[in-house]
């Protein structure tokens, strides 16, 4: 098959790998990781632009290198070539190898922050969480300046609030870094923050079976020409709406 994937560049590393390794031919697409900070529609609409762009008869499929990542997938049709996502709320399930696998790490791990090679490389001033883009990284000076005192002082703490959530750091390690760098500034991060840290294997067997046209219903879902791809609320995350 000839494949074309359209991936967060927060993936760069181990989206190659899985490239390099895939029995296909792959032509690859990386958009800015700033894409989370639109969310929501606004995001979903840069992504659908990149699907639309893709020719006509070119490829077999088009492969979504994301989760469901704060509803930033929802809504995406495709037009003339299936359209393939992982059942995976976000990148950091996608390092873990199984929605199952993140599933439980995230329970046991109340309040973690997770980094990875790609997160610091390239997602670093992004942040975990679905949020607006009406100042989330914005000083309170510019907040007030821009909404007023009052305005600007609730804003900050409403989205200053999930800093107090954090206890822990865990990096994730994919194999894929190339020397000590990545886990020093991890465990510089946790130290510098006060959280405890904690290096953790990842499992890049679920993003190898995406390149690898394995696509078991279980780990992904399928849009066929004129279907959507639409967040389903439930275990299964993602679904597909006629």
């Amino acid at each position: 098959m000839r494949l074309k994937l359209i991936s967060c560049e927060v993936l760069f590393r181990e989206m190659c790998a899985a490239c390099a390794h895939s029995p296909h031919q792959v032509d690859v697409e990386f958009l800015p990781k700033g894409l989370h900070d639109l969310g929501g529609k606004p995001m979903a609409a840069k992504i659908q632009d990149a699907v639309d762009r893709t020719p006509e008869g070119v490829y077999q499929a088009i492969l979504l290198g994301y989760g469901l990542c704060g509803n930033g997938l929802d809504g995406l049709i495709a037009r003339h070539t299936p359209l393939v996502l992982p059942r995976a709320h976000d990148c950091i399930a996608l390092l873990m190898g199984s929605h199952a696998r993140y599933q439980a790490y995230f329970e046991d791990n109340p309040g973690t922050y997770y980094r990875s090679t790609g997160w610091l490389e390239r997602g670093k001033g992004l942040q975990q969480l679905t949020h607006n883009t009406i100042g989330f990284d914005e000083s309170l000076e510019a907040l007030i300046l821009k909404y007023g005192d009052d305005n600007g002082r609730y804003l900050y703490e409403e989205m200053t609030r999930y800093r107090s959530q954090y206890r822990k750091l865990t990096f994730i390690e994919t194999g894929l870094e190339a020397d000590g760098k990545f886990i020093a500034e991890a465990s510089a991060e946790a130290e510098e923050k006060g959280w405890s840290f904690e290096r953790l294997p990842g499992n890049l067997a679920w993003l190898g079976r995406l390149l690898a046209g394995e696509w078991a219903e279980a780990e992904f879902v399928v849009a066929l020409p004129g279907q959507r791809i639409a967040a389903s609320y439930d275990t299964s995350i993602v679904k597909v709406q006629t």
